[in-house]
């Protein structure tokens, strides 16, 4: 009988488990990259070429792009509840507020299809539903803190929040092919409608767009 070799054994279980393990996150990072840099018209078989993979290799794992989409930003959900619990340990209820929302909007004006996802309501259900139960509370607590410090508008809602950073979300469409940082000048008027009356108004950091870079805009019909 001819001795079993190293050659003619199967793959170890364990050896199959981290492989697999790591084309599941080469797929789930090129996918998030990008998501982000194109939105969501990406295909999977894009994606199985971004990360270095086989089509049937992603084709066995999701069968549709939807539910890679559905991986993708449950990541970036996770990633905000973290962010979130993580503010509530600053020692100033404000600055630790600020550093979640301008977290947020970065997030979404540097992520296209996060964007898109959002924008798209139902047909991306399972992903709104973990913004409305795992993420509403988390901004809950950041919100709640700040209010009673005195720092924040006492009738702020967590609603406001997230229709607040639809709003950036809409800025950096706009604004994009004319400079992709113009968000930020929004985003400190929005935190100045958002601190009490007794805090103090900062200078905005961001200059406002020229003439040209408006004609450059999707509202060029204002410039």
């Amino acid at each position: 009988m001819k001795p079993v070799t190293n050659s003619d054994k199967s793959p170890r279980p364990e050896r199959m488990r981290a492989d697999a393990a790591r084309n599941q996150q080469r797929i789930l990072t090129a996918a998030a990259e990008m998501y982000a840099e194109r939105g969501l018209e990406v295909h999977l078989n894009q994606v199985a070429e971004h990360a270095g993979v086989g089509v049937g290799t992603v084709y066995r794992r999701y069968t549709n792009k939807r539910q890679l989409i559905a991986d993708v930003y449950e990541q970036d959900i996770r990633r905000l509840v973290e962010k979130a619990e993580s503010t509530l340990q600053h020692q100033d209820p404000w600055i630790g507020l600020v550093e979640f929302f301008e977290y947020s909007c970065g997030n979404i004006a540097t992520n296209r299809g996060l964007g898109e996802v959002l924008r798209a309501g139902d047909d991306y259900s399972s992903i709104t539903a973990a913004l409305r139960e795992r993420v509403e509370p988390a901004v809950g607590r950041v919100i709640d803190r700040a209010r009673a410090a005195g720092v924040l508008r006492p009738s702020v809602e967590p609603v406001d929040f997230f229709i607040l950073i639809n709003i950036v979300d809409t800025v950096v469409d706009l604004t994009r092919s004319a400079d992709p940082t113009a968000w930020h000048r929004y985003f400190e008027i929005m935190l100045d409608g958002l601190r009490a009356d007794a805090r103090p108004r900062h200078r905005l950091t961001t200059p406002a767009l020229t003439p040209d870079q408006i004609r450059n805009t999707k509202f060029a019909g204002s410039g």
